[in-house]
């Protein structure tokens, strides 16, 4: 039986959209998810033969697939398949997910990210750091939480006119406080998407530019709470999502009315606010018992890759 050394590859935790950034913008959050990936050659069917095994603790133990239905294992297996690698007959992987599932915190983004990395690590060098994003946007769907979980920190992502993903790696300002509400309850992406309409005012569409530019600013180099306020301010999407999340809109409105920076966290239904010393207590004083208030930093390596057994050979996503 040949087996292959472990890789262990920590992803981190996104915020997408970031208010006016529809789509585009992600910011990469202390909050991590670490998997350890190993490939055997195991025989299905023989007594030794364990096929797919997959454990799990933290979010989602006792509630996601165990086999090949694991999106870490569809990720990886998609993976072998793109890079022309045959499959292996066994992969087993163990999971410590602290990222809360389906709460718009870029859950299934990381899953994807930490899947194609260990796959690569393990059996595809080849594989570019362009073909990764690409991979990785293609099975997630769009890429403002992929890109920040792969290189980290503040990212601007867009897909050319030939349908190639693109992404652009910024260093937001040392005083850039990231405070994630989180509630008890989820909500898929594809519910929330199905809320938004096909057009917009071309006015909604104007004043969201103009927002989305002066946040970049803002993150990068001014991030008072009063220009963060004014940047965070959009049209497209959170006021057509709120009837499916009315807690976290009322949130949302009772915190900017309160002079806090705050937004829907990607999908939802988890709300991100821009914290400073001065409003620290009026979060608090906002939320209630019902949420769980999480003062994060911004991550700025992206996603990291080692190998345990092999001290000098670790890496990290390369921009």
């Amino acid at each position: 039986m040949a087996t292959s050394s472990p890789v262990v590859v920590r992803v981190p935790a996104t915020s997408a959209n970031l208010g006016p950034g529809f789509d585009s913008l992600g910011l990469a959050l202390t909050l991590y998810d670490e998997i350890e990936a190993v490939l055997h050659d195991d025989v299905p069917g023989s007594p030794n033969a364990r096929g797919v095994v997959v454990a799990v603790e933290g979010e989602g133990a006792g509630e996601l697939d165990l086999g090949d239905g694991h999106l870490i294992v569809k990720a990886m297996r998609a993976t072998f398949d793109r890079a022309g690698v045959p499959q292996p007959r066994g992969i087993r992987l163990r999971c410590l997910n602290r990222i809360p599932h389906a709460r718009g915190l870029g859950s299934s983004s990381a899953a994807i990210c930490a899947g194609i990395l260990a796959a690569r690590a393990l059996a595809a060098p080849e594989m570019t750091d362009d073909e990764v994003f690409a991979l990785a946007t293609e099975m997630e769907g769009h890429p403002d939480n992929v890109a920040p979980c792969l290189s980290g920190g503040l990212t601007i992502a867009w897909t050319e006119l030939s349908g190639t993903p693109r992404k652009l790696k910024l260093s937001p300002h040392g005083g850039v406080r990231p405070v994630v509400l989180v509630p008890g309850t989820r909500l898929s992406t594809e519910t929330a998407r199905g809320l938004l309409p096909k057009d917009v005012p071309h006015a909604d569409a104007a004043a969201n530019a103009g927002r989305a530019a002066l946040l970049i600013a803002a993150l990068t180099q001014r991030p008072e709470s009063e220009v963060l306020l004014a940047a965070t301010e959009d049209r497209l999407h959170q006021a057509y999502r709120a009837p499916a999340m009315p807690g976290t809109a009322d949130l949302v409105k009772r915190l900017r009315v309160a002079g806090v920076p705050a937004v829907v966290s990607g999908a939802g239904p988890t709300v991100l606010a821009f914290g400073t010393t001065d409003t620290h207590d009026l979060i608090a004083s906002e939320v209630g018992n019902d949420w769980h208030i999480q003062p994060l930093d911004v991550d700025r390596s992206g996603a990291t890759v080692q190998f345990p057994r092999h001290a000098d050979a670790s890496s990290t996503f390369r921009e």
